[in-house]
């Protein structure tokens, strides 16, 4: 008994010493600016307030003084603080931007002046991939939702179970979950299944991470 337990704390060692010297990565990022408050169109004569989230250099989230444009303010005007008013018939590129002395973020979406304004549910896809020598893999789906978020990961899915506790997390930061939304544990190693994550926005997170939780260690990401 002695022996088999120094064998599975050995094995553990090796484990997590082979993931790091793999899989050290930089935990640095560049700083982005992006809207999460989206319509595609605003109706005549109403308003709407755009909102934003500006994330630095390690992904979090900090609150600074952001400014809104309107490419034509004749159709839609916005003030500096994202209040948007459809005036005439046509469209506009809606911006937030961010500037420093050291660098300038900018996100910007197109919406048209319509009979009302017009907030869609929104979707995206890819792929999931490994970063180690450790399997995983699989497309997926990420779908906004009256309360939040799905996941919903495809049938050609495949990861190891080799590694001891996998979790899967939302981020801002594809190389950290610091300031991460842990989904849960991985518990579904092959085939089709789904996460319901309520009470997050859909331009909330950037990345999707799987990471060792026990060693910290990532193991493999997917862009949102």
């Amino acid at each position: 008994m002695k022996n088999f337990k120094s064998i599975f704390f050995l094995s553990l060692i090796i484990l997590a010493s082979s993931c790091i010297e793999d899989d050290f990565v930089e935990d640095m990022i560049d700083p982005q600016i992006r809207f999460t408050s989206i319509i595609d169109t605003i109706g005549f004569n109403d308003t709407y307030q755009f909102e934003h989230i500006f994330l630095n250099n390690i992904g979090e989230i900090e609150q600074v003084d952001a400014i809104y444009t309107s490419s034509n303010p004749d159709i839609i005007p916005i003030t500096e603080e994202g209040l948007a008013s459809g005036l005439e018939t046509g469209e506009a590129m809606i911006s937030v931007s961010y500037e420093t002395e050291d660098f300038s973020v900018k996100d910007s979406l197109r919406v048209v002046v319509g009979e009302s304004t017009v907030t869609s549910l929104q979707k995206t896809s890819g792929q999931i991939m490994t970063t180690t020598f450790y399997e995983l893999e699989g497309d997926f789906e990420f779908i906004e939702t009256e309360n939040g978020v799905t996941l919903s990961i495809a049938e050609n899915y495949k990861a190891s179970t080799a590694l001891p506790g996998l979790y899967v997390y939302l981020s801002n930061n594809k190389n950290s979950i610091a300031n991460a939304l842990e989904i849960g544990p991985v518990e579904v190693f092959s085939g089709a299944h789904e996460y319901q994550i309520d009470d997050v926005g859909f331009d909330e997170f950037s990345f999707i991470v799987y990471f060792c939780k026990p060693f910290n260690v990532k193991v493999g990401d997917a862009s949102l």
